[in-house]
């Protein structure tokens, strides 16, 4: 549910499988067409990501062969049904203005209207910042919302991010712009976030 550019992407070998709870995040496979469709085709889901719902399944099959191609998507995958009701992309962050470090990252993710409010984007959104931080070494993450979508928010929240900036966001497939919010979060943080856990 958050909106992100198409950037130069993580490369394919640093993508790994990654579990939680109840989760499983995996690359794309051309199967998934029918859940990735599933989820796509509701309206609401896509425009609060900045796209428009799908119209036809063939639409959600030329989206996921550019995700397979890219290769750097995650399918979120629901381990009770073993369907994917989702995605979370990572992207290297080129607009480095504010830390110079190039070894950044953006994250947009997306998650299937029946599944909202169970606590699973947060669950997805904490194991990848987990992998990103302690095996990636990434330096810092960012993530966006459009301002009317509170659930991202708390998401975004929930995992430790720290507001940034406003900034208008021109999504291109609406035709519409939008004000975004901008979020930080930065290893360091991440690593304090952990050790105070650890000692609680």
């Amino acid at each position: 549910m958050v909106f992100f550019d198409i950037i130069k992407c993580e490369s394919r070998n640093q993508m790994k499988t990654l579990k939680t709870k109840r989760l499983i995040l995996r690359d794309f496979k051309i199967s998934d067409v029918n859940d990735f469709f599933a989820y796509a085709s509701v309206p609401g889901v896509g425009e609060d990501a900045g796209w428009p719902h799908h119209q036809t399944i063939s639409e959600s099959e030329t989206v996921l062969k550019n995700f397979i191609a890219r290769g750097n998507e995650y399918a979120i995958v629901y381990k009770e049904n073993k369907k994917v009701i989702g995605s979370m992309g990572i992207y290297d962050k080129l607009d480095l203005t504010i830390y110079e470090n190039n070894n950044q990252k953006e994250i947009g993710y997306v998650l299937s209207k029946e599944h909202w409010g169970k606590g699973l984007m947060t669950e997805a959104l904490k194991r990848v910042i987990a992998h990103l931080f302690d095996e990636i070494h990434v330096y810092a993450l960012w993530c966006y919302h459009f301002d009317f979508n509170h659930r991202s928010q708390r998401v975004i929240e929930k995992c430790g991010f720290k507001f940034i900036r406003n900034e208008i966001t021109e999504a291109t497939h609406l035709n519409k712009k939008y004000n975004s919010c901008v979020y930080c979060l930065l290893n360091d943080d991440y690593q304090m976030q952990k050790r105070e856990i650890h000692h609680e």
